[in-house]
């Protein structure tokens, strides 16, 4: 028994194909280009296998609404040679077998609570700052979906008092992507972020609108865990100043678990979401 996995980002396309232990046998990473090109070489890769079940989890906006007539779709994406496309709908055109669908962030949530820093748990919120910042969950055990799906990177958040920068995402301006993921920090400061090491201003200002979202998500969500990954992140330096941060927010309004246990890197470093299609294929297969 064989399992596929498509984690697809908007840079490339991570495949894999899993044992029924989901032991990776194979895997392959895609250039995301046009879908005619970057599909050519998924179904080559995947045509070489007679899988059970597939699992994707794909960079959005996406239609996980299964009473939607776009479900499956790609929706509003900037990467406008994806918008409006049918993936789901593709990959069951070639192969017509299950499909599980959901967000990449979602699927490293999933990734991250059955084999990663969550394992054991039951939830779990998972949030990766990078070129982007986006944000899944698994709660009581189930992805968190419902018309949409979560978009925990445009939350609105406070300015620092000592930042005057306006913001990079071109919907929001400031909401917490536009003011915190990767490309907001090299626009603010003139280097990338791992240029930025040494810099002790950077981290604090980072910290502090990070914390409000790990606020934010804990207050609505009340997740067992969160789990803080993409690029950024490497940046280790980051979660001491983050649990501080958290800590002063808070004030003690709610019971929070020990903070070093509470947010922490993922433990599966950048296999979350690959795994997480994997188990996603898993589970869409059983309950067929």
């Amino acid at each position: 028994m064989k399992y596929g996995a498509i984690e697809a980002g908007g840079t490339k396309f991570v495949c894999a194909v899993s044992n029924e232990n989901l032991e990776i046998i194979e895997r392959v990473s895609i250039p995301t280009t046009t879908p005619d090109e970057t599909m050519k070489s998924v179904f080559e890769f995947f045509d070489k296998y007679n899988l059970e079940a597939i699992g994707i989890g794909s960079f959005g906006p996406i239609d996980v609404n299964r009473k939607s007539k776009t479900y499956g779709y790609i929706t509003t994406t900037p990467k406008l040679a994806w918008a409006n496309y049918n993936f789901v709908g593709i990959i069951k055109d070639r192969y017509n077998i299950p499909i599980g669908w959901t967000t990449d962030v979602n699927a490293a949530a999933l990734g991250e609570l059955k084999k990663g820093a969550a394992f054991g748990l039951q939830s779990c919120v998972y949030l990766t700052v990078g070129t982007g910042i986006g944000g899944g969950a698994v709660i009581n055990g189930q992805l968190l979906e419902g018309y949409g799906h979560p978009e925990m990177g445009h939350i609105l958040v406070r300015m620092h008092n000592n930042d005057k920068y306006e913001g990079a995402c071109p919907y929001h301006s400031n909401c917490l992507e536009g003011i915190a993921s990767g490309p907001a920090i090299e626009e603010r400061w003139g280097k990338k972020a791992y240029e930025l090491e040494e810099n002790k201003e950077v981290w604090k200002i980072e910290a502090f609108y990070l914390a409000q979202a790990v606020m934010t998500y804990t207050l609505i969500l009340s997740p067992e865990r969160i789990v803080l990954g993409g690029g950024v992140m490497k940046q280790r330096q980051l979660f001491p100043l983050i649990r501080k941060e958290v800590e002063q927010l808070m004030k003690k309004y709610v019971a929070m678990p020990n903070l070093d246990e509470y947010i922490v890197p993922p433990a599966l470093g950048d296999n979350s979401a690959i795994m997480g299609c994997l188990l996603l294929a898993q589970k869409t297969n059983e309950n067929v």
